[in-house]
C-alpha cells in the first residue's frame, strides 16, 4: 500500500520491493489455486473472490489507521499488525477446511483413480494344461486370500489349482524434468488460451497498481487521493469477482482479446502524472473513474479464466492445470512489476510538484 513513505525523497513503493518478497506469496498462491482446481468450479471463484475481500478490507484498514492516527509511523504499524492478524486467521481457517469431509471427498477422489489394479492372479488348470491370467482389483488385493477361496481348497483329483503370485514390490520415486515439462505441455495445449488471458490482465494491471497509482498527487487531497484510488480498485475489483459466477459461455481466444483491450488503461493514466506538475488529466476523478473501470475489469477477466480452464482437463490433471494457471498468473505479475520499474522515474517528481510550487510562490517578493 501506499502508506510505507518515510520522507519525500525516499520512498518505499510497491514498485520498488525486491523481488525476493514476493515468493512467499507466490508458492502460497499456487498452492491454493492447484488445491482449489480438484474441487468444483464455483470454488475456484470463491477463492479469488476470497483474494480481493482481503484487499477490501486492507484498503479499509489504512483508511481508519489514518483518520483515527495522525502519527503516521503509529498508523503504518497498526495496518501491518492488523494485516498480520488476518493472515493467521487464514491460515487456522485453512487447516480446519483441509480436513472436512467435503475437501477430503474431492481431494483423495483423483488420486484414488491414479491407482491401477493392484496385482494378478495364475489360474493353472492341471487336466488341460492351460494357464492364464487374471488382474485381480485394489479391493480384492488388499483384503487377501480367505480360507474358503479356490486358492486353499485342496488340489484332489488334479482337476484345478490356483496359485497366487506375490506383487512386486513398488518404489516411489520423483518424477524426472522431462516427464514432469510433458504433462504441462499437455495440459498447456488445452488452456493456452486461458493462460495467456490471464497473464495478459495482470500484465496490464501491474504495470498500473499499484505502483504508478501510489504516485498520484493532488494539492488539495494530497496523499489521501493514491489512498482512495486504490481503495476505488479493490472495492470494483471484488465487484468484478463476483460478477465472474455469472453462467457467461466463454471462448478462450473472446477471453484473450478482451484482456488485450485493457492496455487502454495504461496511456489514459500515463496522462493522470505525466508531464510532471501539470498532468493532463489532473482532476482527481479521472484516476478514480479509471480505477474503478480498471478494477472491474480485472476481476472478471482475472477470475474466469481460472475458473473455466479447470473443467478443460480431467479431474486427474486438474491441479495441475490450476498450477499450471498459476504460473502464468505470476508470470503476468512479474513482467508487469518489472514495467512499472522501469517506468518509475516518469513519477517520480511528480509528488513534489504542489511542494515546488508553494517554494516558488513563497520566494516571490510582495509587492509595496
Amino acid at each position: 500500500m501506499c502508506g510505507c513513505s518515510s520522507s519525500p525523497t525516499t520512498r518505499l513503493t510497491p514498485s520498488t520491493w525486491p523481488p525476493w518478497a514476493l515468493w512467499p506469496s507466490a508458492a502460497q498462491q499456487s498452492s491454493f489455486y492447484g488445491y482449489t482446481g480438484m474441487l468444483p468450479k464455483r470454488y475456484t471463484q470463491g477463492v479469488m473472490t476470497g483474494e480481493s475481500t482481503a484487499g477490501v478490507m486492507i484498503s479499509l484498514s489504512r483508511i481508519l489507521t489514518k483518520l483515527l492516527l495522525p502519527d503516521e509511523r503509529a498508523s503504518t504499524l497498526i495496518f501491518f499488525l492488523v494485516s498480520v492478524g488476518l493472515e493467521l486467521l487464514c491460515f487456522l481457517l485453512h487447516l480446519l477446511v483441509r480436513r472436512s469431509r467435503f475437501v477430503l471427498y474431492y481431494t483423495t477422489r483423483p488420486r484414488d483413480s491414479r491407482r491401477g489394479p493392484a496385482g494378478y492372479r495364475v489360474h493353472h488348470d492341471v487336466a488341460a494344461g492351460d494357464v492364464h491370467f487374471e488382474h485381480q482389483g485394489p479391493v480384492l488385493a488388499s483384503s487377501g486370500s480367505p480360507k474358503d477361496s479356490p486358492a486353499h481348497e485342496p488340489a484332489g483329483g488334479g482337476a484345478y489349482m490356483r496359485f497366487d503370485v506375490p506383487r512386486p514390490r513398488a518404489e516411489r520415486s520423483w518424477p524426472t524434468f522431462r516427464a514432469l515439462m510433458l504433462h504441462r505441455y499437455v495440459v498447456a495445449r488445452v488452456i493456452w488460451a486461458d493462460m495467456l488471458s490471464i497473464a495478459v490482465t495482470y500484465f496490464i494491471t501491474l504495470c498500473l497498481f499499484p505502483g504508478l497509482e501510489s504516485e498520484i498527487r493532488h494539492c488539495v487531497l494530497g496523499e489521501w487521493l493514491p489512498i482512495l484510488v486504490m481503495a476505488v480498485f479493490n472495492l470494483s475489483d471484488f465487484v468484478g469477482k463476483i460478477l465472474a459466477a455469472l453462467p457467461v459461455d466463454w471462448r478462450g481466444t473472446h477471453l484473450l482479446a478482451c484482456s488485450c483491450l485493457r492496455v487502454v488503461f495504461i496511456p489514459l493514466f500515463i496522462l493522470c502524472v505525466y508531464p510532471s506538475g501539470t498532468p493532463a488529466l489532473r482532476h482527481p476523478a479521472w484516476p478514480c473513474v479509471f480505477s474503478l473501470l480498471m478494477g472491474i475489469s480485472n476481476g472478471y477477466f482475472g477470475s474466469v479464466p481460472m475458473i473455466l480452464a479447470a473443467g478443460k482437463v480431467s479431474p486427474k490433471q486438474r491441479e495441475l492445470a490450476g498450477n499450471t494457471m498459476t504460473v502464468s498468473y505470476m508470470s503476468g505479475l512479474t513482467l508487469g512489476s518489472a514495467v512499472a520499474y522501469c517506468t518509475y522515474s516518469l513519477t517520480r517528481e511528480a509528488h513534489s510538484s504542489c511542494f515546488h510550487t508553494a517554494t516558488t510562490n513563497s520566494s516571490v517578493p510582495a509587492g509595496p
